[in-house]
Order: structure tokens, then C-alpha cells, then sequence
């Protein structure tokens, strides 16, 4: 049943009309705990419309800030529940270093429990989300650059193989 959701929602968020906000939906679930990527979507849709390079960066950046941003909350909300935990490395190494540690809110499987940690330990919150925008708005110019200088043809078979 979670697999037909899965692909619905995929199937609903394909629309080419509604490319930003599937850019937007997908980069913010992403940045959650849920396990989902979404450079391939940023990729898909400034391959389809190179005119919306800057948008499509732009509202993708937004969408997984926002999706930190949760991830803070559900930290911030958690920390009485899970008081035990407090002298573990991760919360040292966030406590020493502070928000800097949101420019590694990127990074995939380690990113999203950093920012959920984040709010754990209520780092400040606009300094937080500031690095974690700097640190995700890099990320999608970085995967963009470099998924667009792959030659076509290698999409067109990948398309054929997964078709």
C-alpha cells in the first residue's frame, strides 16, 4: 500500500505544469527524516526548462530549508523525551561548533538528524537556518553543474533501461 502511494505521489508531482512545486514538495520532504532525493527532480525539471535554472535552484533551496526547519522543530519538541542522549559525540560536536554545523545539513543520510539535533540542543534558530540554506543552496548548484555536464545520450539510455 505505501508502495502505490509512493508512486502516486511520484506519478502526481511528474505533471510538467507544476514543475517548481514539484521541485518544492519533493526538496522539502527530502530534507525531512523520510528518505527520498531531489536532485534528480531539480535535475529533470532545469533539463526540461534550462530557462528556469535559477528558479528551479532557488525554490528547491526554499523547499529543503523548510524541510530543516522541521526537522529543528521535531528537535526542539523532542529533547525532553530523549534527555539521556545528551552526552553523546554527535550532541558535543554540535554544541562546539553551533550552527556553523547546519552547512552540513546537506549531506545525505548524516543532514537531516544534524538538523533535527540542531533543535535538540536549540541552537540559535535564524543563524541555523541561515548556514543550513548556505550549506543546501550549494549542494543543488554543485549536483546541478554536475549532472549537466553528463552527455545526453547517457540520459537517453538510462531512460531506455529504466522505460
Amino acid at each position: 500500500m505505501i508502495d502505490a502511494a509512493i508512486h502516486w505521489l511520484l506519478n502526481v508531482l511528474a505533471v510538467p505544469e507544476i514543475g517548481l512545486t514539484s521541485v518544492f514538495l519533493i526538496s522539502f520532504i527530502s530534507a525531512t527524516l523520510i528518505p527520498l532525493g531531489s536532485e534528480p527532480a531539480v535535475f529533470a525539471v532545469i533539463k526540461a526548462n534550462p530557462e528556469l535554472f535559477w528558479p528551479v535552484l532557488i525554490v528547491a533551496t526554499i523547499g529543503n530549508t523548510l524541510g530543516g526547519v522541521v526537522d529543528y522543530g521535531m528537535g526542539y519538541a523532542a529533547k525532553q523525551a530523549f534527555s539521556r542522549e545528551r552526552d553523546s559525540f554527535w550532541f558535543a560536536w554540535l554544541k562546539r561548533f553551533g550552527p556553523k554545523t547546519m552547512l552540513l545539513g546537506w549531506l545525505p543520510v548524516i543532514g537531516d538528524p544534524i538538523c533535527t539535533l540542531a533543535g535538540w540542543l536549540r541552537l540559535p534558530f535564524w543563524s541555523s537556518v541561515g548556514y543550513m540554506a548556505i550549506g543546501k543552496f550549494l549542494r543543488y548548484i554543485t549536483m546541478t553543474y554536475l549532472l549537466l555536464k553528463v552527455p545526453d545520450g547517457f540520459w537517453h539510455r538510462v531512460g531506455e533501461l529504466l522505460g
